[in-house]
């Protein structure tokens, strides 16, 4: 196994003020602030859910406001946000439904009414802060500023039991159930307000470090938006142990050597990401499905952007079971299930490249040749409630697993990765919706039983899908492409059901690519280092190392990859992924 210098925090150089700090922040803002004993000036604080929004009041209240709302304080009772959004949430453990509620279904209206009409009657400063805020700039000289907050640094203060969902107190509340109603309402919610904000934003807050407290301007961020597209560009990952999780993402990606083992990364996955822009040493943290939000077109191409809409629908992400364990026995949803049962337009298509593997690794794919459905069914639901041993091998075909291979996986498909497989997992985006089927009766971190669902999988199960199929169909469908000086192409998937197409491309020399109006993502599979240039010079050489995913947004065009550093005369290999849009 071969060290790496992964880098865990890539940082884009940006242009542009950045204010850190409180009294920083509030001196800027006080130069905008065009109040006096008789004008009215609004300070609307917007928050994303999971903001610490005490924090914020404490700070601006040294602004000295004549009046300061608390959104939470309008909001609904809590009784009537948990009823109006059960449907969405449901009883259901893991899964609920898209909302389509906005913001403004939190607020009750009659305190609403009251709080525009203090505002009316108020003079000098008035701030208002928490989600909603920005529903009182309508009628009044204002200043917008958007409290942000990551994905993962939300999910990290669940855990801790720091916050809590939109309109309700349930901090205590476990993280499974806090991070569910998230997912299908609170940040549905938040996000529908962005989109709409987004150009009208005046600063940007960044307080996921909670001591460190940094502010750009709006035209600072929407400029560094505007820039990334140019060129190629990574997402920050972020890595998270697991029941079965392994040992060689510690090493190759230098890790915390303490941690048990580290099970997931996610490096490319931008509704979770996050993007760090540097500001002169000085780091400002924003969610990456703000620049899809921005700039879908430039980034994702017109016809990508013309299906898919603000989405980033390709997803690459780690999963390491190198001395550690097998992952569940799952099944994705069909296209038609996720669509009738969850509000989602397209499902979880997915595929296994194996970045490394020792000697026994194995990938667990499809099924067994003329087994009984209602025998595995029963079986499995026997395993689950009598804490019964399920036998895998009776229905399930073992495949061995070796460096390089690339198991596809269309939605309907029996599988998972044995151990001691290191995954690059390259996939469509809607990530959450996988259904265990068995779990080699072990517990979560939590120790707890991790969810299973056997009556959902049944329903999905591509019963057709035996060995044979997965030999000709599944399991290193390569296809060479193409050649030249020091280089050659292959097709290596995805399966004629899922959307997008894989290259690999193994190379001593220069590679030429073009991105063909589609945004490209691709990971160095194999050597330490390597260079992505412009053949025009229109951005500035970027250097990517061994494991690193980066991204190639569709208004680029053409770019070219070659050996760099410790790999020059060396062989080194990409995998590449893009949406397919002809056989």
């Amino acid at each position: 196994m071969a060290k790496s210098n992964y880098d865990k925090f890539p940082s884009i150089p940006s242009k542009g003020k950045l204010f850190s700090g409180w009294h920083a922040i509030c001196e800027e803002l006080k130069t905008h602030l065009h109040c006096s004993s008789n004008q009215r000036f609004v300070l609307a604080v917007e928050c994303y859910q999971g903001t610490f929004e005490d924090d914020l009041i404490k700070a601006f209240r040294q602004l000295a406001p004549a009046l300061l709302i608390h959104t939470t304080g309008i909001c609904k009772n809590e009784d009537s946000i948990r009823a109006m959004t059960q449907a969405d949430v449901t009883d259901d453990r893991i899964f609920g439904h898209m909302t389509r509620l906005s913001i403004n279904d939190f607020l009750d209206a009659t305190a609403l009414a009251n709080a525009q009409e203090s505002i009316c009657h108020a003079t000098g400063l008035v701030i208002v802060v928490g989600p909603g805020a920005s529903l009182f700039t309508e009628h009044s000289n204002h200043l917008l500023v958007y409290a942000d907050m990551a994905r993962w640094e939300i999910q990290l203060r669940m855990r801790r039991h720091e916050i809590s969902n939109l309109g309700i107190k349930n901090h205590s509340d476990s993280f499974s159930e806090q991070y569910k109603r998230a997912f299908f309402v609170d940040w549905r919610a938040c996000d529908k307000l962005k989109k709409i904000l987004f150009s009208k934003i005046d600063y940007f807050l960044d307080t996921n470090d909670r001591d460190h407290p940094k502010m750009v301007s709006g035209n600072t961020l929407r400029d560094a938006f505007d820039a990334t597209v140019t060129g190629p560009f990574r997402l920050v990952p972020f890595f998270d142990p697991g029941p079965w999780g392994g040992q060689w993402m510690k090493e190759v990606c230098d890790l915390d050597r303490n941690t048990p083992n580290f099970a997931w990364c996610f490096d490319c996955v931008p509704e979770e990401n996050s993007l760090l822009y540097n500001f002169s040493g000085i780091t400002f943290e924003t969610p990456s499905i703000n620049l899809v939000f921005y700039k879908a077109k430039a980034l994702l191409g017109e016809p990508v952007e013309s299906r898919f809409g603000q989405e980033f629908p390709i997803r690459f992400d780690f999963l390491d079971t190198m001395g550690g364990g097998n992952l569940s026995l799952q099944v994705h949803p069909t296209t038609q299930y996720i669509r009738d049962h969850f509000g989602m337009q397209y499902t979880q298509d997915e595929s296994y490249y194996l970045l490394d593997a020792k000697e026994d690794a194995i990938v667990y794919l499809g099924l067994k040749k003329n087994i009984d459905p209602d025998s595995m069914i029963d079986d499995l639901n026997r395993a689950q409630d009598e804490n019964a041993h399920f036998d895998t091998e009776k229905y399930v075909n073992l495949f061995p697993a070796k460096k390089h291979d690339h198991f596809l996986i269309p939605n309907g498909t029996i599988h998972c990765s044995g151990k001691n497989c290191m995954v690059l997992e390259i996939s469509a985006t809607p990530y959450i919706f996988t259904f265990k089927l068995w779990d080699w009766a072990r517990l979560g971190l939590d120790g707890k039983p991790r969810p299973i669902n056997i009556h959902r999988g049944k329903d999905v199960i591509d019963w057709k899908r035996d060995e044979d199929y997965c030999t000709r169909q599944l399991i290193n469908r390569i296809e060479p492409i193409a050649q030249g000086n020091g280089w050659k192409e292959e097709r290596t998937g995805l399966h004629q059901n899922e959307f997008i197409e894989t290259r690999r491309h193994w190379f001593t020399g220069k590679v030429d690519h073009s991105t063909y109006d589609s945004v490209n993502v691709l990971n160095l599979v194999e050597g330490d280092e390597a260079v992505i240039e412009s053949p025009t010079g229109s951005f500035e050489p970027f250097i990517v190392h061994y494991a690193e995913t980066f991204v190639i947004p569709a208004k680029v065009g053409n770019y070219t990859i070659r050996p760099y550093g410790k790999s020059e005369g060396k062989t080194c290999a990409t995998i590449k992924a893009f949406v397919r849009f002809k056989a």
